[in-house]
């Protein structure tokens, strides 16, 4: 027998911890490989965390409801022959294999004994740009717990910082003042009610806040005359039906197309921005994200290979994936990697809204309610199915006119729906 020491894998990108929501194992239980040990909430969903090996438990590290660190030890396990030489490696549903959680645990050591008590000095890795940022805020950069690669510190951590997200640990270098005050409490009422930011609700709070405060956010709204795509879908719907088909095209498949048929056109949209070497990541394939509201809060799936898939598919995989978020079932996989995310909320959507962004994505686009309303056609006043876009841009990457012109890319695809059939692969 062998005593083998499982780490918390990778739970995504930019994902440094979780917190424990529920032990499906105890001290003394016997497992097998891939049974479930126990779920994880990350700031993206709920994920199960499976056993990478046979063997009885020996115990468990931490308590349902603390945080825990990507490669802090989880759970001790007694196994069969000689002790693995990876200890972490093992995916949580889809997250990252040993030989990613090789390469970064080395780069979590590297960084916690910067510095830990008797550990060697080391130089904090941060870009200029990081560093004149703490300079102006008075922050030590070495009091910052870094996210970026091998422990680097990006604009986004000194912000957490500057916004208390790392209170245990920054220290000024200049006068207290420089730094940004702590709000003010907020007095409670006889009839009030405190109700705590806790699990995926605290987590899209800190997700919203780094989004809002590292990109400089800007909106572009534009009205689309939907009556073609209302009339197209009813029709390939009726033909599905009467081949026997169960699968029914809502609006999302045609409007995912479009949106990819204009990301080709304008490839900077379909890309993530790497805060710590400051540089845009264009993606060479089309990952789509979608907002679902689920009970616990929003969570964002992600259609991988949206480009590849026909109508049907994306109805079906759409659908899945809705249902999935729903049931707090969604695999790692599913909820990264996304390109660019479309958020809808159907008939409840409004006029417009102004959707924040999905980090390190540098665009949203936000569908709004599809209803009749009169519109000038050919000189006459007549009765459309009229909708609105809301695009959401990281102005640092992108510009209003090339907003603008993503928009109304999408808006012809819609407009006119035959022309999916010449732009889809």
């Amino acid at each position: 027998m062998a005593i083998f020491e499982f780490k918390l894998p990778d739970l995504g990108e930019g994902v440094m911890e979780g917190e424990l929501v529920k032990w499906h194992v105890k001290e003394g239980d016997p497992v097998k490989e891939d049974q479930v040990l126990a779920e994880v909430m990350t700031d993206k969903a709920t994920v199960t965390v499976p056993s990478p090996k046979a063997g009885r438990v020996v115990k468990t590290h931490g308590k349902e409801g603390e945080i825990a660190k990507v490669h802090q030890l989880l759970v001790t396990l007694e196994i069969e022959g000689a002790a693995p030489a990876q200890s972490a490696g093992h995916g949580a549903h889809g997250a990252a294999a040993a030989p990613a959680a090789a390469v970064a645990a080395p780069a979590a050591a590297a960084a916690a004994g910067a510095n830990g008590a008797g550990a060697p000095a080391t130089k904090v890795l941060a870009t200029p740009v990081t560093r004149r940022m703490a300079r102006e805020h008075g922050l030590d950069l070495s009091t910052i717990a870094g996210s970026g690669p091998q422990g680097r510190v990006t604009k986004a951590d000194v912000v957490a910082a500057l916004e208390g997200g790392s209170e245990k640990n920054v220290v000024a270098e200049k006068a207290p003042q420089a730094a940004r005050p702590a709000a003010p409490a907020v007095s409670t009422g006889r009839a009030d009610e405190r109700v705590p930011l806790r699990g995926l609700r605290k987590k899209i709070a800190e997700k919203m806040v780094r989004s809002k405060f590292t990109m400089p956010h800007f909106a572009f709204v534009e009205e689309v005359d939907a009556t073609e795509l209302v009339a197209l879908r009813a029709r390939l719907n009726a033909q599905l039906a009467a081949a026997g088909e169960k699968t029914k095209l809502n609006y999302l498949p045609f409007i995912i197309k479009a949106t990819i048929a204009a990301l080709k056109k304008f490839p900077h949209l379909n890309a993530n921005f790497d805060e710590a070497s400051q540089e845009l990541v264009v993606r060479g394939e089309y990952n789509i994200g979608m907002a679902v509201a689920t009970p616990d809060g929003l969570t964002v799936a992600v259609v991988k290979d949206a480009d590849r898939l026909t109508l049907a598919e994306l109805a079906q995989e759409t659908a899945r994936l809705g249902a999935a978020a729903r049931e707090r079932k969604l695999k790692m996989e599913e909820l990264t990697g996304g390109t660019f995310t479309i958020t809808s909320l159907g008939q409840s959507g409004g006029l417009f809204a102004t959707p924040i962004i999905n980090h390190p994505e540098v665009g949203i686009m936000g569908v709004h309610k599809l209803k009749q309303r009169p519109a000038v056609k050919d000189g006459l006043v007549v009765v459309r199915d009229m909708m609105n876009l809301s695009l959401s841009c990281d102005h640092r990457v992108i510009d209003g006119s090339v907003a603008a012109d993503f928009v109304y890319e999408v808006i012809k695809y819609l407009e006119k729906p035959d022309l999916l059939f010449l732009a889809m692969a």
